[in-house]
């Protein structure tokens, strides 16, 4: 991801080397943590795998590591590379591990003799040449056809995307609670099948590539819309699913997974107008597009063409980077092909059956016949029942009453929208339309 250093340099990932920063509070140790997991996880819980050979054990191995770091980093200080800290620490709780099961199995035995006489250094663990190769093997196991798929997306925001629990839940509008028994099963599940530390055989992976996109399309829409917290978007997310995507596109060099690329590249190109100077978020009709990236829009046009040149029809994710090209095409937003994109949620629609679709085939309606016909729309999803305890039906409607000058309406809309809202830069957003509205 531009501006980061990549994980396995060895000047960036060196274990314990240098001096912490000083003795901090839990609460500042808890955020440091909190904020290594989300963008390193993948790459420790891969590396802990290909360690140990033993993937539901690698992620607990994690956890136990982070719980440790929480205490000793509010005592000790945050260490110069906490990704090798924590690292380090769950490599020698694997050789602990491994010790103690030696006594009932010799099989442990072995590993541990073996993990114990290899003793492998940080840079090792993070060697740049077996990074792709331990990110993409753990996507595919947490997408084993052994789990079911709601299992196998949950597991896999977990450990590769480093989302907590409750924003999962909130990216499949479902209780949290269900989600912590998904990923609990999961575990469990491949635990007992065994389940081999590896790249699956070239003729298992069209069986399991769907839910390795759909697990890419979900880590960046949350990084391109963060469910909670105080930024609008988490950029390490959005980079994560770009290169899992690239990797993917190498692998596995189908029509729809061109078609998920070109979709994040399209998107993506918009984000350096997504936000002024204070972090707020800017609405897509009043963005500068002189500041999207052209050289993005170039590379997403490209990868759509590929996958329009593969097959009859575009799946989901192709039908959806068309839609993104119709707004990278247009100079301004009156000059968008809303009818085009109309149609184009209406194909979409046809295959997800998704009421977050036919939300966005409402605006795009009311952009191209008018906010009235785009609420009836609205209207017709909130009859339904659809999308009940979500913020974006409120808020679309809000925009909508606020078009058609019904502001008390729109004002009422819109407070619903940030009652339901958690995140603190879409509030901060919500709160100065209620404001704007309330001076009319």
């Amino acid at each position: 991801m531009p501006g980061a250093s990549r994980p396995g340099n060895s000047e960036t990932l060196c274990g314990l080397a240098g001096e912490a920063a000083g003795r901090v509070s839990s609460n500042e140790a808890r955020a440091a943590v909190e904020a290594v997991w989300r963008s390193e996880s993948a790459r420790i819980v891969g590396a802990l795998a290909r360690y140990t050979g033993d993937f539901p054990l690698a992620e607990d191995l994690a956890q136990e590591a982070l719980a440790e770091a929480i205490v000793s980093w509010s005592v000790n200080g945050i260490p110069l590379e906490p990704a090798g800290w924590l690292l380090t620490a769950g490599r020698r709780r694997a050789i602990d591990t491994f010790r103690r099961r030696s006594a009932q199995d010799e099989k442990y035995a072995l590993l541990a003799r073996n993990l114990v006489q290899e003793e492998p250094g940080v840079d090792t663990l993070f060697n740049p040449d077996a990074i792709d190769d331990d990110v993409l093997a753990l996507m595919f196991i947490s997408c084993h056809p052994v789990l079911s798929k709601e299992a196998r997306i949950a597991l896999t925001l977990r450990v590769v995307g480093g989302m907590g629990s409750d924003e999962i839940a909130k990216a499949f509008l479902v209780p949290l609670p269900t989600i912590q028994g998904r990923i609990t099963r999961a575990k469990k599940t491949l635990a007992a099948a065994h389940i081999p530390f590896a790249v699956p055989e070239p003729h298992e992976i069209p069986e399991r590539l769907g839910s390795v996109l759909h697990v890419v399309y979900l880590i960046f829409t949350e990084g391109s819309f963060a469910s909670s917290g105080d930024s609008w978007m988490r950029t390490e997310l959005v980079g994560e699913a770009q290169r899992l995507a690239r990797v993917l596109v190498r692998l596995a060099p189908e029509p729809e997974v061109y078609g998920l690329l070109a979709l994040m590249e399209l998107t993506a190109a918009r984000f350096p107008a997504r936000l002024d100077p204070d972090g707020n978020p800017v609405l897509l009709a009043d963005q500068d597009r002189r500041r999207w990236d052209q050289s993005a829009i170039r590379r997403g046009r490209a990868a759509l063409a590929r996958a329009v040149s593969a097959t009859q029809g575009l799946g989901t994710y192709g039908l959806q980077a068309s839609i993104a090209e119709c707004h990278a095409i247009a100079r301004t937003t009156e000059d968008t092909d809303w009818q085009r994109i109309v149609v184009l949620y209406e194909a979409l629609g046809r295959l997800t059956r998704s009421p977050v679709v036919e939300l966005n085939r409402a605006v795009a309606v009311a952009m191209a016949s008018g906010p009235a016909a785009g609420l009836k729309l609205v209207d017709s999803l909130a009859a339904r029942g659809e999308l009940e305890g979500s913020q974006l039906l409120p808020s679309v409607k809000g925009e909508m009453l606020t078009r058609l000058g019904r502001h008390a309406e729109a004002e009422e809309a819109l407070k619903l929208a940030l009652g339901r809202t958690t995140n603190a830069a879409e509030r901060t957003a919500l709160e100065r339309k209620i404001a704007q509205l309330g001076k009319k």
